[in-house]
């Protein structure tokens, strides 16, 4: 799938959005009656980055949750290129 985080799994999942009208009974009303179900998607925080596995450095999606919990490291910056002339 595309959005999917490759460590744990999450991925999109469809739920409902109910929306409803009218006061609760213990309020004092007749009830709360549902006028209509609309499908709706929950998307997870996943982020494409790059982090180093096994000693190559390679693009996963990871979510943020993953990455707080710091299932990856990520790399290290090149040197720049005039401090390497100098070495």
């Amino acid at each position: 799938m595309s959005r999917m985080c490759e460590f744990c799994g999450k991925k999109t999942v469809a739920g409902r959005s109910i929306s409803r009208r009218g006061m609760a009974k213990k309020k004092g009303g007749v009830g709360k009656k549902v006028t209509g179900i609309t499908i709706r998607k929950f998307k997870p925080n996943v982020h494409n980055l790059k982090v180093e596995v096994a000693g190559t450095v390679k693009t996963v999606k990871i979510c943020a949750k993953c990455l707080k919990a710091g299932f990856v490291t990520k790399p290290v910056k090149r040197v720049a290129f005039q401090e390497k002339v100098q070495a």
